[in-house]
């Protein structure tokens, strides 16, 4: 009896120090920079934990915690790389795009756990999940968009729907997934023949690209060279206008003038109009002017200063022209 009463004794007290060995190594865990826990109380999940360090929980059975990386993970779309070789895997990659043509499309995505609770107890493969929402996104924005767009200088375009219609699915899925980008890897067509035609039909639109800038800029320089001599004849015509404009001021100007000396002394101002008018008419002719007898009267023209003084001619009684 009494060795049966050791022994109990013995295997309670391991029991018990097994108990509390558990209690112990089960009632506290730590956290890495790069990891993020949550706690399962009876296998019902609590808050997620972010924070490093040193945590304290309830012990196991009662309560145990699961750790998650804060890391992005890589998915592959299309290709599997393992060891440094690519296998491909085209029944994924094959598309058709908008306008009725076959593509290879591949595509890598980043992502994150941003929930840790929902991507371990909302879905069985959260990552399948994942993998098919890529592709419905990715074959749903190819199938949309033109085959130049795919293969040449649409790609960053094609790259932001997908990221965009991938992020609103994962969001109706809710498996604690976040997408931080994507990216095309290739676009290709299916074979050498489709590709030859494919870069033929390219070299053409360039050559035409080229023909109609260089149409383009020969348009605009004969437009400028047009637009130049416009405003110039234009400003040739302001200036005309401008000058007639001050000519008929002045014109009018001496007409008033002329006119208001007229209504004070019209006979003086007729006769003083007749001589300006010979003048004019008549600048280098000797001009006699005649009475009504038959004699010559005296007449001074005007000179310009620094011509020859002329000799008036002399008014003689009863004589003829001189």
């Amino acid at each position: 009896m009494v060795s049966l009463k050791r022994i109990y004794t013995i295997v309670g007290l391991s029991v018990l120090v097994l108990i509390l060995g558990v209690v112990g190594f089960t009632s506290w865990y730590t956290v890495d920079e790069s990891e993020q826990a949550i706690i399962l109380t009876f296998g019902k999940a609590d808050e997620g934990i972010t924070e490093p360090g040193l945590h304290f929980k309830m012990p196991w059975p009662i309560q145990d915690v699961e750790k998650l990386p804060k890391t992005t993970f890589s998915l592959q779309f299309g290709y599997d790389q393992k060891n440094g070789e690519i296998t491909d895997v085209p029944k994924d990659t094959k598309m058709i795009t908008g306008d009725e043509n076959i593509v290879l499309a591949d595509m890598v995505v980043q992502w994150q756990i941003t929930d840790p609770s929902k991507f371990l107890f909302n879905s069985e493969d959260p990552e399948q999940i994942l993998y098919n929402s890529t592709s419905a996104s990715l074959r749903s924005i190819i199938g949309s968009s033109k085959i130049d767009d795919a293969l040449t200088s649409g790609k960053a375009k094609i790259e932001a729907e997908v990221r965009d219609l991938l992020a609103d699915l994962l969001v109706k899925y809710d498996i604690g997934i976040s997408v931080t980008a994507v990216k095309l890897q290739d676009v290709e067509l299916p074979n050498d023949e489709v590709r030859k035609a494919f870069t033929n039909v390219t070299d053409a639109r360039e050559t035409r690209n080229t023909k109609v800038n260089e149409a383009n800029k020969y348009r605009n320089q004969k437009m400028n060279e047009a637009k130049g001599e416009e405003k110039a004849l234009i400003s040739r015509a302001n200036g005309d206008k401008a000058a007639r404009i001050e000519i008929a001021r002045g014109d009018v100007a001496t007409f008033n003038a002329l006119y208001n000396e007229y209504v004070k002394n019209p006979e003086i101002t007729r006769k003083r109009l007749v001589l300006e008018t010979l003048d004019e008419v008549l600048p280098h002719t000797e001009i006699y002017i005649m009475k009504d007898d038959g004699n010559t009267m005296k007449y001074l023209p005007i000179r310009q200063a620094g011509s020859q003084t002329q000799v008036p001619p002399v008014e003689t009684e009863g004589s003829g022209n001189q």
